[in-house]
């Protein structure tokens, strides 16, 4: 899930209880509200975070089932489509360089 501001609320305190009215003020029943500034640096740090492993959530491999199910019927025929259906989702979202 993308971050927000309460997702950035709950980073910078983790046992605090707020609530968002619609103008997006904060309401604390417990817990010290942080500065604008610190709840934005967060956002900004938690985005940074998500967009990172944007290619781990484009990965999306064949289930356990399926894919045990192809092994079975590559060994049974003599084929390779368990591997390439996994080279397929590899090549398709490499993992980025740094």
């Amino acid at each position: 899930m993308q971050p927000d501001k309460m997702s950035a609320l709950s980073s910078l305190v983790p046992d605090g209880n707020f609530e968002l009215k619609d103008d997006e003020t904060v309401v604390s029943y417990r817990g010290a509200i942080p500065s604008d500034e610190k709840i934005q640096a967060e956002m900004t740090r938690l985005q940074a975070e998500y967009d990172a492993l944007q290619y781990q959530r484009d990965r999306v491999y064949p289930s356990i089932g399926e894919q045990l199910d192809l092994q079975y019927w590559d060994k049974v025929n003599g084929t390779s489509k368990w591997q390439e259906s996994i080279s397929k989702v590899k090549s398709d979202h490499p993992k980025p360089t740094e």
